[in-house]
Protein backbone atom coordinates (compact mmCIF):
# COMPACT_ATOMS: atom_id res chain seq x y z
CA UNK A 1 0.00 0.00 0.00
CA UNK A 2 1.44 3.45 -0.64
CA UNK A 3 -0.19 6.83 -1.94
CA UNK A 4 1.70 7.69 -5.31
CA UNK A 5 3.21 10.58 -6.64
CA UNK A 6 2.71 10.74 -10.67
CA UNK A 7 5.63 13.15 -12.29
CA UNK A 8 7.56 11.41 -15.07
CA UNK A 9 10.75 9.87 -15.04
CA UNK A 10 14.17 9.50 -17.02
CA UNK A 11 15.79 6.41 -14.96
CA UNK A 12 16.26 3.64 -17.52
CA UNK A 13 16.86 1.01 -15.10
CA UNK A 14 13.06 0.87 -15.18
CA UNK A 15 11.45 -0.37 -17.83
CA UNK A 16 10.52 0.95 -21.06
CA UNK A 17 6.77 0.52 -20.22
CA UNK A 18 7.08 1.74 -16.91
CA UNK A 19 8.75 5.07 -18.26
CA UNK A 20 6.50 5.57 -20.91
CA UNK A 21 3.00 5.46 -18.94
CA UNK A 22 1.16 8.20 -20.30
CA UNK A 23 -0.12 10.18 -17.35
CA UNK A 24 -2.98 12.21 -19.32
CA UNK A 25 -6.00 10.85 -21.25
CA UNK A 26 -4.59 12.83 -24.27
CA UNK A 27 -1.37 9.98 -24.20
CA UNK A 28 -3.30 7.13 -23.52
CA UNK A 29 -4.17 4.80 -26.66
CA UNK A 30 -6.75 2.72 -27.31
CA UNK A 31 -10.39 1.63 -25.52
CA UNK A 32 -12.03 4.82 -27.18
CA UNK A 33 -15.59 2.75 -26.81
CA UNK A 34 -14.68 4.00 -23.24
CA UNK A 35 -12.49 7.54 -23.83
CA UNK A 36 -13.75 8.80 -26.96
CA UNK A 37 -15.55 12.12 -26.98
CA UNK A 38 -18.54 12.27 -25.20
CA UNK A 39 -18.26 8.14 -23.73
CA UNK A 40 -19.22 8.03 -19.91
CA UNK A 41 -16.00 7.23 -18.28
CA UNK A 42 -13.92 10.16 -20.17
CA UNK A 43 -16.97 12.62 -18.52
CA UNK A 44 -16.71 10.89 -15.42
CA UNK A 45 -12.95 11.51 -15.58
CA UNK A 46 -13.00 15.03 -17.15
CA UNK A 47 -15.49 16.40 -14.37
CA UNK A 48 -13.65 14.60 -11.56
CA UNK A 49 -17.20 12.23 -10.90
CA UNK A 50 -15.56 9.07 -10.61
CA UNK A 51 -17.67 6.58 -8.58
CA UNK A 52 -16.48 3.20 -7.50
CA UNK A 53 -15.60 0.88 -10.61
CA UNK A 54 -13.86 -2.42 -11.95
CA UNK A 55 -11.70 -2.01 -14.91
CA UNK A 56 -11.79 -5.45 -16.26
CA UNK A 57 -9.73 -6.58 -19.34
CA UNK A 58 -6.84 -8.98 -20.44
CA UNK A 59 -2.91 -7.78 -19.33
CA UNK A 60 -1.25 -4.75 -20.89
CA UNK A 61 -4.58 -2.89 -21.74
CA UNK A 62 -4.08 0.09 -19.66
CA UNK A 63 -6.43 -0.95 -16.02
CA UNK A 64 -3.36 0.38 -13.64
CA UNK A 65 -2.36 3.07 -16.34
CA UNK A 66 -6.08 4.97 -16.24
CA UNK A 67 -6.29 4.59 -12.61
CA UNK A 68 -3.11 6.53 -12.27
CA UNK A 69 -4.52 9.27 -14.44
CA UNK A 70 -7.73 9.17 -12.36
CA UNK A 71 -5.21 9.96 -9.82
CA UNK A 72 -3.31 12.83 -11.80
CA UNK A 73 -6.72 14.49 -12.42
CA UNK A 74 -8.98 14.11 -8.90
CA UNK A 75 -9.08 16.43 -6.03
CA UNK A 76 -9.34 13.54 -3.46
CA UNK A 77 -6.44 11.40 -1.64
CA UNK A 78 -5.25 8.28 -3.86
CA UNK A 79 -4.35 5.20 -2.21
CA UNK A 80 -2.27 2.60 -4.71
CA UNK A 81 -3.19 -1.39 -3.17
CA UNK A 82 -1.77 -4.62 -4.20
CA UNK A 83 -4.02 -7.42 -3.57
CA UNK A 84 -0.76 -9.98 -3.39
CA UNK A 85 1.06 -7.37 -0.49
CA UNK A 86 -1.80 -6.12 1.08
CA UNK A 87 -4.07 -7.95 4.01
CA UNK A 88 -7.26 -6.84 6.17
CA UNK A 89 -5.20 -5.17 8.84
CA UNK A 90 -3.91 -2.66 5.96
CA UNK A 91 -7.37 -2.24 4.64
CA UNK A 92 -9.44 -1.45 8.14
CA UNK A 93 -5.85 1.50 8.90
CA UNK A 94 -6.74 2.83 5.60
CA UNK A 95 -10.72 2.80 5.65
CA UNK A 96 -10.18 4.67 8.97
CA UNK A 97 -7.96 7.38 7.22
CA UNK A 98 -10.60 7.70 4.91
CA UNK A 99 -13.22 8.43 7.29
CA UNK A 100 -11.35 11.03 9.13
CA UNK A 101 -10.86 12.36 5.44
CA UNK A 102 -13.98 12.72 4.97
CA UNK A 103 -15.33 14.29 8.03
CA UNK A 104 -13.41 17.40 6.31
CA UNK A 105 -15.19 16.86 3.19
CA UNK A 106 -11.99 14.98 1.71
CA UNK A 107 -12.82 11.85 -0.86
CA UNK A 108 -10.54 9.23 -0.70
CA UNK A 109 -10.10 6.91 -3.78
CA UNK A 110 -8.58 3.46 -3.21
CA UNK A 111 -6.87 1.63 -6.12
CA UNK A 112 -6.75 -2.48 -5.82
CA UNK A 113 -4.65 -3.83 -8.40
CA UNK A 114 -5.68 -7.33 -9.26
CA UNK A 115 -8.79 -7.28 -7.13
CA UNK A 116 -9.41 -10.94 -7.50
CA UNK A 117 -6.58 -12.12 -5.88
CA UNK A 118 -8.24 -10.71 -2.56
CA UNK A 119 -10.36 -13.57 -0.77
CA UNK A 120 -13.82 -13.12 0.23
CA UNK A 121 -12.95 -11.92 3.86
CA UNK A 122 -10.34 -9.07 2.78
CA UNK A 123 -12.99 -7.96 0.02
CA UNK A 124 -16.02 -7.89 2.17
CA UNK A 125 -13.29 -5.28 4.51
CA UNK A 126 -13.99 -3.08 1.80
CA UNK A 127 -17.72 -3.20 1.59
CA UNK A 128 -19.04 -0.65 4.69
CA UNK A 129 -17.06 1.62 3.18
CA UNK A 130 -17.60 1.83 -0.10
CA UNK A 131 -21.23 1.72 0.81
CA UNK A 132 -21.27 4.47 2.94
CA UNK A 133 -19.37 6.68 0.45
CA UNK A 134 -16.16 6.80 2.94
CA UNK A 135 -14.25 5.65 -0.39
CA UNK A 136 -14.01 5.21 -4.05
CA UNK A 137 -13.07 1.84 -4.85
CA UNK A 138 -11.44 1.43 -8.56
CA UNK A 139 -10.27 -2.59 -8.55
CA UNK A 140 -8.43 -3.84 -11.48
CA UNK A 141 -9.07 -7.65 -12.63
CA UNK A 142 -8.01 -9.80 -15.50
CA UNK A 143 -10.38 -11.83 -14.04
CA UNK A 144 -14.51 -11.90 -14.86
CA UNK A 145 -15.65 -10.11 -11.93
CA UNK A 146 -18.69 -12.19 -11.88
CA UNK A 147 -16.98 -14.97 -10.79
CA UNK A 148 -13.74 -13.17 -8.65
CA UNK A 149 -15.39 -10.55 -6.75
CA UNK A 150 -18.07 -10.56 -4.11
CA UNK A 151 -21.80 -9.94 -5.46
CA UNK A 152 -22.97 -7.40 -2.79
CA UNK A 153 -19.47 -5.38 -3.90
CA UNK A 154 -19.79 -5.86 -7.48
CA UNK A 155 -23.79 -4.13 -7.19
CA UNK A 156 -21.91 -1.11 -6.19
CA UNK A 157 -19.42 -0.55 -8.85
CA UNK A 158 -19.64 0.14 -12.24
CA UNK A 159 -17.95 -2.44 -14.83
CA UNK A 160 -15.50 -1.28 -17.76
CA UNK A 161 -14.69 -3.53 -20.41
CA UNK A 162 -11.30 -3.07 -21.33
CA UNK A 163 -10.27 -4.34 -24.79
CA UNK A 164 -7.10 -5.65 -26.30
CA UNK A 165 -5.53 -3.13 -27.89
CA UNK A 166 -5.02 -3.62 -31.98
CA UNK A 167 -1.99 -4.07 -33.39
CA UNK A 168 -2.68 -0.75 -35.08
CA UNK A 169 -2.68 0.81 -31.52
CA UNK A 170 0.32 -0.99 -30.53
CA UNK A 171 2.26 0.48 -33.43
CA UNK A 172 1.48 3.70 -32.26
CA UNK A 173 2.41 2.91 -28.98
CA UNK A 174 5.90 1.51 -30.77
CA UNK A 175 6.90 5.03 -32.91
CA UNK A 176 6.30 6.87 -29.96
CA UNK A 177 8.44 4.88 -27.61
CA UNK A 178 11.51 5.35 -30.75
CA UNK A 179 10.57 8.89 -30.50
CA UNK A 180 9.87 9.73 -26.78
CA UNK A 181 12.95 11.01 -24.70
CA UNK A 182 11.79 9.35 -21.99
CA UNK A 183 11.88 5.85 -24.36
CA UNK A 184 14.69 5.35 -26.64
CA UNK A 185 14.15 8.60 -28.15
CA UNK A 186 18.11 9.81 -27.30
CA UNK A 187 19.30 6.85 -29.29
CA UNK A 188 18.86 6.55 -32.47
CA UNK A 189 17.42 3.49 -32.84
CA UNK A 190 16.55 2.29 -36.80
CA UNK A 191 14.00 -0.63 -37.08
CA UNK A 192 11.96 -1.06 -39.95
CA UNK A 193 7.89 0.00 -40.28
CA UNK A 194 7.42 -4.01 -41.15
CA UNK A 195 9.43 -5.66 -37.68
CA UNK A 196 7.25 -2.94 -35.55
CA UNK A 197 4.22 -4.56 -36.83
CA UNK A 198 5.91 -8.02 -36.46
CA UNK A 199 6.16 -6.86 -32.66
CA UNK A 200 2.79 -5.14 -32.64
CA UNK A 201 0.82 -8.76 -34.11
CA UNK A 202 3.27 -11.09 -32.07
CA UNK A 203 2.32 -8.93 -28.51
CA UNK A 204 -1.78 -10.08 -29.32
CA UNK A 205 -2.87 -7.10 -27.81
CA UNK A 206 -0.69 -6.61 -24.81
CA UNK A 207 1.18 -3.07 -24.47
CA UNK A 208 3.39 -4.12 -21.72
CA UNK A 209 4.71 -7.27 -23.87
CA UNK A 210 4.32 -5.20 -27.09
CA UNK A 211 7.81 -2.34 -25.33
CA UNK A 212 8.83 -4.76 -23.36
CA UNK A 213 10.13 -6.55 -26.77
CA UNK A 214 10.79 -3.88 -28.55
CA UNK A 215 13.73 -3.11 -25.71
CA UNK A 216 15.27 -6.30 -25.75
CA UNK A 217 15.15 -6.12 -29.40
CA UNK A 218 16.99 -2.72 -29.57
CA UNK A 219 19.37 -3.94 -26.60
CA UNK A 220 20.64 -6.53 -28.63
CA UNK A 221 20.85 -4.49 -32.08
CA UNK A 222 23.73 -3.99 -33.64
CA UNK A 223 25.72 -0.39 -32.40
CA UNK A 224 27.39 1.64 -34.97
CA UNK A 225 28.21 5.51 -34.90
CA UNK A 226 24.67 5.66 -36.56
CA UNK A 227 23.37 4.71 -33.55
CA UNK A 228 21.74 1.42 -32.83
CA UNK A 229 20.48 -1.08 -35.72
CA UNK A 230 17.83 -3.55 -35.06
CA UNK A 231 17.72 -6.85 -37.76
CA UNK A 232 15.46 -9.31 -38.34
CA UNK A 233 17.36 -12.20 -37.25
CA UNK A 234 17.46 -10.21 -33.75
CA UNK A 235 13.87 -9.72 -33.80
CA UNK A 236 12.84 -12.89 -34.41
CA UNK A 237 14.73 -14.41 -31.64
CA UNK A 238 12.49 -11.79 -29.41
CA UNK A 239 9.80 -13.67 -31.16
CA UNK A 240 10.58 -16.93 -31.28
CA UNK A 241 7.88 -18.25 -28.76
CA UNK A 242 4.41 -16.21 -28.08
CA UNK A 243 2.70 -16.63 -24.97
CA UNK A 244 -0.62 -17.44 -25.37
CA UNK A 245 -3.37 -15.82 -23.08
CA UNK A 246 -3.88 -18.57 -21.29
CA UNK A 247 -5.08 -19.30 -17.74
CA UNK A 248 -5.99 -23.08 -16.91
CA UNK A 249 -7.65 -22.21 -13.80
CA UNK A 250 -9.30 -18.60 -15.22
CA UNK A 251 -12.12 -17.97 -17.54
CA UNK A 252 -9.86 -18.42 -20.94
CA UNK A 253 -9.62 -21.73 -19.77
CA UNK A 254 -13.81 -22.45 -20.20
CA UNK A 255 -13.85 -19.66 -23.39
CA UNK A 256 -11.77 -21.89 -25.13
CA UNK A 257 -13.07 -25.13 -24.52
CA UNK A 258 -16.38 -23.53 -25.10
CA UNK A 259 -15.42 -22.89 -28.55
CA UNK A 260 -13.93 -25.85 -29.41
CA UNK A 261 -17.50 -27.40 -28.22
CA UNK A 262 -19.62 -25.34 -30.01
CA UNK A 263 -17.10 -25.18 -33.16
CA UNK A 264 -17.49 -29.20 -33.22
CA UNK A 265 -21.31 -28.81 -32.58
CA UNK A 266 -21.66 -26.83 -35.62
CA UNK A 267 -20.24 -28.98 -37.36
CA UNK A 268 -17.35 -26.82 -38.27
CA UNK A 269 -13.77 -28.63 -38.45
CA UNK A 270 -11.55 -25.73 -39.19
CA UNK A 271 -12.68 -24.07 -36.45
CA UNK A 272 -12.48 -26.68 -33.83
CA UNK A 273 -9.31 -27.67 -34.57
CA UNK A 274 -7.82 -23.77 -34.35
CA UNK A 275 -9.57 -23.98 -31.17
CA UNK A 276 -8.03 -27.12 -30.29
CA UNK A 277 -4.70 -25.84 -31.29
CA UNK A 278 -4.81 -22.32 -29.03
CA UNK A 279 -5.62 -24.84 -25.81
CA UNK A 280 -2.53 -27.44 -26.65
CA UNK A 281 0.10 -24.74 -27.19
CA UNK A 282 -0.92 -22.84 -24.58
CA UNK A 283 -0.18 -25.91 -22.20
CA UNK A 284 -3.50 -27.29 -22.01
CA UNK A 285 -3.81 -31.06 -20.66
CA UNK A 286 -4.54 -33.28 -23.82
CA UNK A 287 -6.56 -36.33 -21.13
CA UNK A 288 -8.70 -32.95 -20.29
CA UNK A 289 -9.28 -32.39 -23.67
CA UNK A 290 -9.61 -35.85 -24.46
CA UNK A 291 -12.13 -36.26 -21.88
CA UNK A 292 -14.42 -33.59 -22.88
CA UNK A 293 -14.28 -35.10 -26.47
CA UNK A 294 -15.49 -38.31 -25.15
CA UNK A 295 -18.22 -36.47 -23.24
CA UNK A 296 -19.26 -34.42 -26.52
CA UNK A 297 -19.51 -37.89 -28.32
CA UNK A 298 -22.30 -38.82 -26.05
CA UNK A 299 -24.02 -35.39 -25.62
CA UNK A 300 -23.78 -34.30 -28.94
CA UNK A 301 -23.38 -37.21 -31.11
CA UNK A 302 -25.01 -40.11 -29.72
CA UNK A 303 -26.84 -42.96 -31.47
CA UNK A 304 -26.56 -41.11 -34.67
CA UNK A 305 -23.11 -42.16 -34.75
CA UNK A 306 -22.14 -44.57 -32.03
CA UNK A 307 -18.34 -45.32 -33.31
CA UNK A 308 -17.90 -41.34 -32.00
CA UNK A 309 -17.55 -42.84 -28.77
CA UNK A 310 -15.11 -45.61 -29.81
CA UNK A 311 -13.12 -43.04 -31.31
CA UNK A 312 -12.60 -40.63 -28.28
CA UNK A 313 -12.49 -43.11 -26.16
CA UNK A 314 -9.31 -44.70 -28.22
CA UNK A 315 -8.26 -41.10 -28.36
CA UNK A 316 -7.94 -40.52 -24.98
CA UNK A 317 -5.81 -43.86 -24.49
CA UNK A 318 -3.41 -42.91 -27.29
CA UNK A 319 -2.72 -39.29 -25.57
CA UNK A 320 -2.34 -41.40 -22.24
CA UNK A 321 0.29 -43.63 -23.62
CA UNK A 322 1.99 -40.90 -25.70
CA UNK A 323 1.38 -37.74 -24.24
CA UNK A 324 2.58 -34.29 -26.07
CA UNK A 325 3.46 -33.38 -28.57
CA UNK A 326 2.87 -36.59 -30.50
CA UNK A 327 -0.81 -36.67 -29.18
CA UNK A 328 -1.80 -33.45 -30.86
CA UNK A 329 -2.58 -35.79 -34.35
CA UNK A 330 -4.66 -38.28 -32.33
CA UNK A 331 -6.87 -35.74 -30.82
CA UNK A 332 -7.23 -33.73 -34.18
CA UNK A 333 -8.32 -37.02 -35.62
CA UNK A 334 -10.88 -37.17 -33.31
CA UNK A 335 -11.98 -33.42 -33.71
CA UNK A 336 -12.24 -33.86 -37.17
CA UNK A 337 -14.54 -36.96 -36.77
CA UNK A 338 -16.44 -35.22 -34.18
CA UNK A 339 -17.09 -32.02 -36.01
CA UNK A 340 -18.10 -33.96 -39.49
CA UNK A 341 -20.55 -36.65 -37.65
CA UNK A 342 -24.31 -36.09 -37.90
CA UNK A 343 -25.59 -34.82 -34.57
CA UNK A 344 -27.31 -35.62 -32.25
CA UNK A 345 -28.43 -34.36 -28.45
CA UNK A 346 -31.58 -36.82 -28.04
CA UNK A 347 -29.19 -38.82 -25.28
CA UNK A 348 -28.37 -35.66 -23.43
CA UNK A 349 -32.06 -35.00 -23.27
CA UNK A 350 -33.08 -37.70 -22.40
CA UNK A 351 -31.12 -37.86 -19.11
CA UNK A 352 -32.05 -34.54 -18.30
CA UNK A 353 -35.69 -35.07 -18.31
CA UNK A 354 -35.27 -38.38 -16.27
CA UNK A 355 -33.07 -36.50 -14.00
CA UNK A 356 -35.99 -33.44 -13.64
CA UNK A 357 -38.31 -36.32 -12.99
CA UNK A 358 -36.08 -39.18 -10.17
CA UNK A 359 -35.19 -35.39 -8.14
CA UNK A 360 -39.29 -34.74 -7.95
CA UNK A 361 -40.14 -38.05 -7.53
CA UNK A 362 -37.90 -39.63 -5.15
CA UNK A 363 -39.87 -42.06 -3.09
CA UNK A 364 -41.55 -43.83 -6.91
CA UNK A 365 -41.61 -47.32 -5.80
CA UNK A 366 -39.88 -50.06 -7.95
CA UNK A 367 -42.70 -52.35 -9.77
CA UNK A 368 -43.30 -55.29 -7.81
CA UNK A 369 -42.97 -57.12 -11.11
CA UNK A 370 -39.36 -56.46 -11.50
CA UNK A 371 -38.29 -56.77 -8.53
CA UNK A 372 -36.20 -59.39 -7.37
CA UNK A 373 -37.47 -61.73 -4.88
CA UNK A 374 -34.57 -64.44 -3.81
CA UNK A 375 -36.54 -65.25 -0.11
CA UNK A 376 -39.62 -66.80 0.55
CA UNK A 377 -40.92 -63.52 2.79
CA UNK A 378 -39.91 -61.72 -0.40
CA UNK A 379 -42.29 -64.01 -2.70
CA UNK A 380 -45.18 -63.85 -0.10
CA UNK A 381 -45.17 -60.19 -0.59
CA UNK A 382 -45.30 -60.04 -4.29
CA UNK A 383 -41.77 -59.16 -5.45
CA UNK A 384 -41.49 -60.38 -8.64
CA UNK A 385 -45.26 -61.95 -9.24
CA UNK A 386 -46.03 -60.67 -13.21
CA UNK A 387 -42.52 -61.31 -14.35
CA UNK A 388 -42.23 -61.36 -17.86
CA UNK A 389 -38.91 -63.09 -19.51
CA UNK A 390 -38.23 -61.49 -22.75
CA UNK A 391 -36.21 -64.25 -24.01
CA UNK A 392 -38.74 -66.88 -23.36
CA UNK A 393 -41.19 -64.43 -26.14
CA UNK A 394 -40.20 -64.96 -30.10
CA UNK A 395 -39.97 -61.36 -30.38
CA UNK A 396 -37.76 -60.79 -27.01
CA UNK A 397 -40.83 -58.60 -26.03
CA UNK A 398 -43.31 -58.70 -23.47
CA UNK A 399 -45.85 -56.14 -22.23
CA UNK A 400 -44.29 -55.69 -19.01
CA UNK A 401 -44.67 -52.13 -17.49
CA UNK A 402 -41.02 -51.25 -15.95
CA UNK A 403 -41.86 -47.68 -14.90
CA UNK A 404 -43.38 -47.00 -11.52
CA UNK A 405 -47.03 -46.12 -11.82
CA UNK A 406 -46.93 -42.37 -11.45
CA UNK A 407 -44.58 -42.42 -14.57
CA UNK A 408 -46.06 -44.63 -17.04
CA UNK A 409 -46.14 -43.61 -20.46
CA UNK A 410 -43.57 -41.11 -19.91
CA UNK A 411 -40.76 -40.63 -23.25
CA UNK A 412 -37.68 -39.93 -22.40
CA UNK A 413 -35.56 -40.82 -25.11
CA UNK A 414 -36.85 -39.13 -28.42
CA UNK A 415 -34.59 -40.59 -31.73
CA UNK A 416 -33.63 -37.71 -34.66
CA UNK A 417 -33.33 -39.00 -37.99
CA UNK A 418 -29.88 -37.81 -38.27
CA UNK A 419 -27.14 -40.54 -39.30
CA UNK A 420 -27.50 -44.25 -37.41
CA UNK A 421 -30.72 -42.95 -35.25
CA UNK A 422 -32.90 -42.89 -38.02
CA UNK A 423 -32.79 -46.88 -37.82
CA UNK A 424 -32.78 -46.76 -34.07
CA UNK A 425 -36.01 -44.23 -34.13
CA UNK A 426 -37.53 -46.94 -36.30
CA UNK A 427 -36.89 -49.89 -34.18
CA UNK A 428 -38.08 -47.66 -31.26
CA UNK A 429 -41.29 -46.96 -32.80
CA UNK A 430 -41.91 -50.66 -33.70
CA UNK A 431 -40.84 -51.87 -30.12
CA UNK A 432 -43.38 -49.41 -28.39
CA UNK A 433 -46.33 -49.54 -31.31
CA UNK A 434 -46.22 -53.63 -30.58
CA UNK A 435 -45.97 -53.21 -26.51
CA UNK A 436 -49.19 -50.83 -26.51
CA UNK A 437 -50.85 -53.61 -28.69
CA UNK A 438 -49.74 -56.70 -26.42
CA UNK A 439 -51.19 -55.06 -23.60
CA UNK A 440 -54.30 -53.88 -25.45
CA UNK A 441 -54.92 -57.42 -26.17
CA UNK A 442 -55.11 -58.54 -22.47
CA UNK A 443 -53.32 -61.47 -23.43
CA UNK A 444 -54.90 -62.52 -26.61
CA UNK A 445 -52.30 -63.97 -29.30
CA UNK A 446 -52.65 -61.59 -32.39
CA UNK A 447 -49.75 -61.23 -34.90
CA UNK A 448 -46.82 -59.29 -34.57
CA UNK A 449 -46.49 -56.18 -37.18
CA UNK A 450 -43.05 -56.50 -39.25
CA UNK A 451 -40.02 -55.22 -37.39
CA UNK A 452 -38.57 -52.76 -40.03
CA UNK A 453 -34.84 -53.70 -38.84
CA UNK A 454 -35.83 -57.31 -37.93
CA UNK A 455 -32.37 -58.46 -39.70
CA UNK A 456 -30.66 -56.00 -37.88
CA UNK A 457 -28.92 -56.31 -34.34
CA UNK A 458 -30.56 -54.36 -31.86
Amino acid sequence: MEQQTFGGSNDYTNPLASRLRPQTLSGFVGQQHLLGEGKILRQLIDRDQVSSMIFWGPPGVGKTTLARIIAGKTKSHFIDFSAVESGIREIKQVMQQAQESRRFGDRTIVFVDEIHRFNKAQQDAFLPYVEKGSIILIGATTENPSFEINSALLSRCKVFVLHALTPDDLAVLLRRALEDPRGLGGQRVHITDTMLFMIAQFANGDARTALNTLEMAVLNGDRDARGITVNKDILQQCISKKSLLYDKNGEEHYNLISALHKSMRNSDPDAAIYWLARMLEAGEDPLYVARRLVRFASEDVGMADSRALEITVAAYQACHFIGMPECTVTLTHAVSYLSLAPKSNALYTAYEAAKRDALEQLNEPVPLQIRNAPTDLMKQLHYGEGYQYAHDSMEKLTSLQCLPDALEGRRYYCPTDQGSENKVRDRLEYIRRRREQMRGLHGESIPAPESPDKNAKG
